[in-house]
């Protein structure tokens, strides 16, 4: 092995993970180590998994049986298996995997230099510079992670027991990493967390979530900022007279409401209803008559009735959300859901999902159309995999919201205006107009 070993960081799952990921190549950048974008030229692969239900565990473990494979193919190197997955499972995965060279739950990352020497034999030089960055840069978009944990309680959900109890990250610290972030090219920086908008409810100030907003709208070439994961009984006035009267802030929210029944939310340890969300949908529609909104539904939960399924259609109808995820309801393990009466077989939990993504999609494309003609200002990402251009408006989050597909290429991280042509389902096509 050479005496500055080269780490490769794979990323599974959700972007708080892809921010974990980015402050351990952080980490790494601040060291002697050497950062491998190719497999072929790592010494060291840490594979940053996710936990949050069956599948994703399921996809983390084959994605690490398959690093294995790599690992064993050339003498020396190595492989650390990180993230949610090994903080859900802890040494029961130690034991079931012992292919890998070390794991690393989340708390642990931070220390991940020491536990590459560990494994390496070669010391991280550097280690501890005070002034190695936090993030690295490099995309015309970041997340920015305003709190890490979860306070709540919902029964279908392993995240506190992966990520722990709340906690809000401080306002200055914030502003210093979103000044690096645009200051080495991101345009727009999207807030992220578990629980986004209860920020603050951990510290013994008056401040909150929109003090943030506020602070980091604030920051140098910052042009665009977006919120995602704020839960719907935290959406306050405060927040909304924020973004509604800052020039950076997209008009767009990102509120995983889960269901409309309010039987089934009450069964989640989740409070609302399907009026309760109308009205709310309202309010934010008065103070922001152009926004945007996302929300995520969970379909075929335990004591789900034919009724509820239906409330739930109907809201998905009424709402006129312009972004809907859908997922079928995952037993998981240690989880309050998955020992509940009424669990539905498999086959009925997708059949429901189905019929409840067929409504939302019905909905969605049809908001989507309602784009057609008119001139929206585009980010450039530049050219995507197969060297199309494309680009997104403020209405689309990246990585989940669809894109922006343009007649000519742009300059990443340019704004331009663009007129609409086409509409395929949550994609859109149009020419630049400069």
């Amino acid at each position: 092995m050479a005496d500055a070993p080269a780490i490769a960081i794979l990323t599974l799952g959700c972007p708080k993970n892809e921010v974990d990921s980015d402050r351990m190549r952080a980490s790494v950048l601040g060291s002697s180590y050497r950062l491998a974008d190719d497999l072929d030229e790592a010494d060291v692969v840490v594979l940053n998994t996710c936990g949050f239900i069956s599948d994703a565990v399921e996809e983390s473990v084959a994605a690490a049986l398959e690093l294995a494979e790599w690992r064993d193919a050339v003498p020396g190197r190595r492989l650390v298996v990180a993230g949610c997955m090994v903080s859900r499972y802890g040494a029961e995965l130690a034991d079931a995997m012992p292919e890998a060279d070390a794991f690393v739950p989340v708390a642990d990352e931070p220390a991940l230099l020491g536990i590459l020497e560990h494994i390496t034999g070669v010391g991280p030089q550097g280690m501890g510079v005070t002034d190695a960055p936090r993030r690295t840069a490099g995309s015309v978009f970041e997340y920015l992670q305003v709190s890490d944990g979860c306070f709540r309680t919902c029964a279908y959900c392993t995240i506190p027991a992966i990520r722990g109890p709340y906690r809000s990250r401080p306002v200055a610290e914030l502003a210093a990493e979103a000044s690096f972030l645009t200051g080495t090219g991101a345009r727009e920086l999207v807030l992220i967390g578990q629980d986004t908008s209860a920020w603050g409810r951990d510290l013994s100030g008056p401040e909150d979530i929109s003090d943030v907003v506020r602070a980091i709208s604030a920051v140098p070439g910052l042009a665009w900022l977006r919120l995602m994961y704020v839960q719907p009984d935290t959406v306050t006035e405060r927040l909304l007279e924020t973004m509604a009267s800052l020039e950076p802030v997209c008009h767009y929210l990102d509120m995983p409401m889960q269901h409309a029944s309010p039987d089934v939310l009450r069964s989640m340890n989740r409070s609302g209803s399907a009026e309760r969300f109308l009205g709310l949908i309202d309010r934010i529609r008065t103070a922001m008559p152009d926004v945007v909104l996302r929300s995520t539904f969970i379909a075929g939960y335990p004591g789900e009735t034919d009724d509820d399924l239906e409330m739930l259609l109907t809201f998905i109808a009424e709402a006129g959300l312009d972004y809907v995820g859908v997922f079928p309801f995952s037993p998981e393990e240690g989880t309050e859901a998955a020992l509940l009466p009424g669990q539905l077989d498999d086959a009925e939990r997708l059949d429901r999902a189905s019929r409840v993504r067929e409504a939302a999609d019905a909905v969605s494309t049809a908001r989507a159309e309602r784009l057609v003609g008119r001139t929206l200002d585009v980010l450039s990402e530049g050219v995507d995999p197969e060297g199309f251009p494309v680009g997104r408006w403020r209405g689309q989050a990246p990585e989940v919201d669809g894109i922006v597909m343009l007649d000519r290429t742009v300059d990443p991280g340019a704004i331009v205006p663009v007129r609409i042509d086409t509409a395929y389902g949550y994609d859109l096509e149009g020419e630049v107009c400069v």
